[in-house]
């Protein structure tokens, strides 16, 4: 094996530790008045009636939701259930089909609970994971989640992405004040400062518009929308090349497999009860060629040498089976515009690297501080009102994250 720089190994061994430091312990701006020119693209102006928008159809909305991935859904279900009335508007309600999203921290899960959407990893075949283990030059260690005071059923999960947002969906919908809606959404709607609403397509073709006091963009990593509520500063420092093994065991069950391999580091976890995901991490933004074979090359050459020998087959036969996928690791401070009628959550807000398995947690957690945070206003129509708790939101999640990070190393930009 080749030798890897004592700092590069270092820096990796720090995010792990952190990570399970982490975890320990979330168990126990600048102001702009109006729209400026570098938003435009994503938003419109419109006028309101009587002083008041209202959606086309004629039904009260109070609260719009742009897109239904893991925090839009979770979002719209804990809106719903308390009593907000909820138009949830994703661009494909068909399964998601990622390599990403799919390990939710023993933090995460117990805000699952809080949000009462812990049933969401049932009926997936999702996995208890209890904690990490970690290889480098043939030696191994395992570190464990610090679950000892809490009761069996609280640890991480691992699953596969799709089902795990599927059941969100069906739990969200299940409420009678929410309405989720295929459509993709084009821009906001913008009134003297203040977002009014969305103009959206919907499956069919027809361009709409949907008013309500409060817009909720949560359109992930891809957000077409997030230049009209942020300065994203959007860093790519890798890309994830992503292979499933079947039918093979992990060295250590029931916990995520980091080997700090040269150049970088290898995952392995499982999301089934018979499939292994392994991410690849490939430095910079410039990936081998899947189609002429320079990835599977790689691959077997560069990577499967330095695989743990239980799963060195399972990893071959994998790369041979060719469904190779990839995805560039994606990270961004959060930089919000504080805007009238409109907050960002989620991954169109704020991304950290996934080998920290953060993202999830991160977005539950932010929705567990804005639904306690409005829950003293009943009526978002109080314009003046709603524009102080949302401008409050962005200060309390960085307090409730920080409170939460009292650590040793910096795993990740929260903010």
């Amino acid at each position: 094996m080749r030798k890897m720089a004592d700092p590069y190994v270092l820096a990796w061994i720090s995010v792990v530790t952190t990570l399970l430091a982490l975890c320990g312990a979330v168990l126990k701006r600048r102001k702009v008045n109006g729209i400026s020119s570098s938003r435009t693209m994503s938003v419109t102006s419109v006028s309101a009636v009587d002083g008041e928008c209202r959606s086309a159809d004629g039904c009260d909305t109070d609260v719009i939701i742009v897109g239904a991935g893991v925090a839009g859904s979770a979002l719209a279900h804990t809106l719903g259930k308390d009593g907000r009335r909820v138009h949830v508007i994703e661009r494909d309600l068909s399964e998601p089909d990622r390599i990403v999203g799919e390990l939710l921290q023993p933090g995460g899960y117990l805000k699952l609970i809080e949000l009462g959407l812990e049933d969401c990893v049932e009926e997936i075949d999702a996995q208890q994971v209890f904690g990490y283990a970690l290889f480098k030059d043939g030696k191994r260690t395992r570190l464990s989640y610090p679950l000892e005071n809490f009761h069996s059923d609280v640890s991480g999960r691992s699953f596969h992405n799709g089902r795990f947002i599927q059941r969100m969906r069906e739990k969200a919908a299940s409420l009678p004040n929410v309405r989720l809606e295929q459509g993709v959404v084009t821009s906001l709607l913008e009134e003297k400062g203040t977002i009014r609403g969305v103009q959206y397509k919907t499956k069919d073709g027809r361009e709409l518009t949907a008013f309500a006091p409060l817009t909720i963009v949560c359109d992930g990593c891809f957000s077409n929308l997030r230049r009209s509520l942020c300065n994203p500063q959007v860093d790519v420092p890798s890309c994830f090349v992503g292979l499933v093994l079947e039918n093979c065991y992990l060295p250590y069950a029931n916990h995520g497999h980091v080997i700090l391999a040269d150049p970088s580091p290898i995952l392995f976890y499982p999301i089934s009860s018979t499939e292994i995901r392994c991410l690849v991490d490939v430095p910079g933004q410039k990936v081998p060629s899947i189609a002429n074979g320079e990835m599977a090359n790689y691959l077997k050459t560069v990577v499967a040498p330095q695989v743990p020998p239980e799963i060195y087959d399972s990893f071959v036969a994998a790369v041979d089976k060719g469904n190779i996928r990839t995805m560039p690791n994606r990270s961004m401070p959060a930089s919000p515009y504080p805007t009238p009628g409109a907050l960002l959550m989620g991954d169109a807000f704020n991304m950290r690297h996934p080998l920290t398995g953060g993202g999830m947690t991160v977005a539950l957690s932010d929705i567990v501080v804005l639904r306690d945070l409005l829950k003293p206003l009943r009526d978002l129509n109080d314009a003046p009102t709603l524009c102080k708790y949302l401008e409050s939101f962005y200060t309390l999640r960085k307090v409730n994250h920080m409170n939460k990070a009292q650590l040793p190393f910096a795993i990740s930009r929260i903010d």
